[in-house]
């Protein structure tokens, strides 16, 4: 019996987990899911994906199950994805070094996943970092943003996806975002812990490292504040020779402060007054689209060379190409019933469109958090030229329109505290058009 060599992947991804699939399958390799909920990834379903139920949480039984799959399987490598949960990641490193299989440094993962400790090897390595405090009662919260001074940011020490992320620019803004936090509202994920920290002003720029190398710089764009929503990123970044040169100088000196360099890293951070100043340094591979779009803008696939990594094969970060692409996150106007959205179709249509993606169905409710879920779809255009590549992507987002009908008024207050009132939008009684 011919035995398959297979890749096992710790959970799934919901952006980036079929892109892994198919990429293992391209290299001829068997992927084998674990997961503690299957059904919650749809591509495992649509692309007859091997999926395992199992505790995820629990290293014993990842080691229990990885070793009863070895006995039919010759596993050739182990990764996996951060989640909601970032310690999986971490665990996905104990998992290879139990098999001895190439992985990250598992204490390292750890280290950074605690925005607190990261903050302070960065700042025990003379990397240029906000002010920041930490804080587990309102009393510390309130007397950390009193001694970094307003603006500041609240934020979860351990999150992703800008969930929970606040800029409040009053001590009742402070108080508001310190009540939801930890008035059961956020769902916390380990012991509850807010990091206060500096408004760092300036350009925001999305790092992506494999290895020891940068491999693409982008710029993001955002929502309205109070809260950090990205609307736009774009390959390549805007960036002078030297500008360039001092953002790759302080992502490297990330790493070494940190005990990173072994696979992807991104790492993001503004450029002030005082130069780059880093705000969060995550130790796994961006999000969707960002591998979906370096691969556009340079012909680089980091999922494929990251599995190839994984598997102890020799990866190729060479740049085929030098194009620009971008990506427009559609955000809805206000919370309320999806009476209706359309449009998609045409604006695939668009020369230099690359993709167009729809998260929402009709008669959906509509809350926005103020993180990553607001999304409700993205459109994505390329092309040799920035300009070619930025008119092709608002051609497409003009054709997509969607018509949201309010909640009565008694429902929808009951949410991240009130977004629409964050915002300052009045609540109308008709539906409001995009």
């Amino acid at each position: 019996m011919v035995r398959r060599r297979a890749l096992i992947l710790v959970e799934g991804h919901r952006g980036t987990g079929q892109l892994y699939v198919q990429a293992a399958q391209c290299l001829g390799l068997h992927p084998i899911t674990l997961t503690a909920d299957p059904p919650r990834y749809d591509y495992l379903s649509a692309e007859n994906v091997e999926a395992i139920r199992v505790d995820t949480g629990n290293l014993e039984a990842l080691v229990r199950e990885s070793s009863r799959l070895r006995a039919t399987h010759d596993i050739a490598g182990i990764t996996g994805f951060a989640g909601d949960h970032e310690s999986i990641y971490a665990t996905v490193g104990k998992l290879c070094r139990h098999f001895d299989l190439p992985g990250p440094n598992p204490e390292s993962i750890e280290r950074s996943c605690d925005k607190f400790k990261q903050r302070q090897l960065l700042a025990q390595a003379g990397v240029p970092i906000p002010a920041y405090r930490l804080a587990t009662n309102a009393a510390e919260v309130e007397s950390s943003a009193a001694e970094i001074g307003l603006p500041v940011i609240l934020k979860p020490a351990v999150g992703s996806g800008s969930m929970g992320v606040r800029l409040c620019r009053s001590l009742e803004d402070v108080a508001e975002h310190t009540t939801y936090l930890l008035g059961g509202k956020h769902i916390w994920r380990s012991t509850p812990k807010i990091l206060v920290e500096e408004f760092a002003q300036g350009p925001f720029y999305s790092i992506n490292v494999m290895g020891n190398e940068v491999v693409a710089i982008c710029a993001n764009d955002f929502g309205p504040l109070p809260h950090f929503v990205i609307r736009e990123v774009t390959y390549p970044a805007l960036l002078t020779d030297q500008e360039r040169e001092r953002i790759a100088d302080v992502s490297l000196s990330c790493l070494r402060a940190l005990g990173l360099g072994w696979g992807p890293t991104n790492i993001e951070l503004r450029c002030t007054k005082r130069g780059p100043v880093v705000i969060e340094v995550n130790p796994r591979l961006s999000g969707a689209p960002d591998p979906q779009l370096v691969q556009l803008a340079y012909g680089v696939d980091l999922v494929t060379e990251h599995i190839k990594l994984v598997i102890g094969e020799e990866w190729n970060l060479r740049k085929k190409h030098s194009h620009t692409a971008a990506a427009r996150f559609l955000l809805p106007d206000q919370d309320g019933t999806l009476d209706w959205i359309g449009g998609d179709t045409q604006a695939a249509a668009i020369s230099g469109v690359a993709e167009v993606k729809l998260n929402v169905e009709p008669k959906t409710p509509i809350v926005r958090k103020g993180d990553f879920r607001d999304w409700i779809g993205h459109v994505i255009a390329t092309s040799p030229s920035r300009a070619e590549t930025e008119g092709a992507l608002q051609r497409a987002v003009d054709l997509i329109d969607w018509s949201i009908t309010p909640f009565p008024a008694t429902i929808g207050g009951d949410r991240e505290h009130d977004v629409c009132g964050a915002f300052g939008r009045p609540t109308s009684s008709v539906p409001i058009r995009h």
